[in-house]
């Protein structure tokens, strides 16, 4: 499973510059992997987990902006067709890095 956010968030004011990389750093921090400018995905082991992280993630978004997630089975994610470009090969962007006990 998959959870991606999507944001466009205001630059115009040095304090929207800050809470535009405050906010980046808080979905890096979360284990999240940057696919293209503002839209970052994440494996997560359940639609548990992915609710839990969407949650966290609406106490830390700035309150200016358009901030939307998406929650995707491997098997959507893994049938996304690349128009122009590659695919990432980071482990991080990879299925395997789900570790179920």
């Amino acid at each position: 499973m998959r959870l991606m956010v999507l944001f466009d968030l205001p630059v115009d004011s040095r304090e929207q510059r800050r809470e535009y990389r405050r906010f980046r750093k808080a979905l890096i921090r979360e284990g999240f992997f940057m696919m293209q400018y503002s839209n970052y995905v994440r494996v997560c082991p359940s639609k548990n987990a992915a609710n839990f992280l969407v949650k966290r993630i609406s106490e830390i978004a700035p309150r200016e902006g358009l901030i939307q997630s998406l929650i995707i089975t491997e098997a959507q994610y893994q049938a996304m067709n690349f128009i122009s470009g590659t695919a990432s090969t980071d482990i991080r962007n990879s299925a395997e890095r789900t570790i179920i006990l």
